[in-house]
């Protein structure tokens, strides 16, 4: 999964029950390790997410499962519970 940091700015991101998170913002890397850790993701689904005060969220890059027209990212039932509830 190589391609260049800044292609993914701007990237819409799903999850694997194609359920739109967001936008990808900034990417947030490891100097030491020369790779992503996190992908800062602002827009965010209102009714997926519902957290007050906050514009955006940190995805870990390790729950990326592919990059293409959109990233795609592993659903976890417990991190979007507003969705979930239906």
């Amino acid at each position: 999964m190589k391609t260049q940091v800044t292609e993914l700015f701007g990237m819409e991101v799903y999850t694997e029950k194609a359920i739109r998170v967001g936008i990808v913002d900034d990417a947030i890397l490891n100097v030491d390790s020369k790779k992503i850790d996190f992908l800062a993701v602002s827009e965010l689904n209102p009714e997926l997410i519902q957290l007050k005060g906050f514009k955006g969220i940190k995805i870990p890059y390790r729950i990326i499962r592919s990059i293409g027209d959109i990233i795609i990212i592993r659903h976890f039932s417990n991190m979007f519970p507003a969705k979930d509830a239906d």
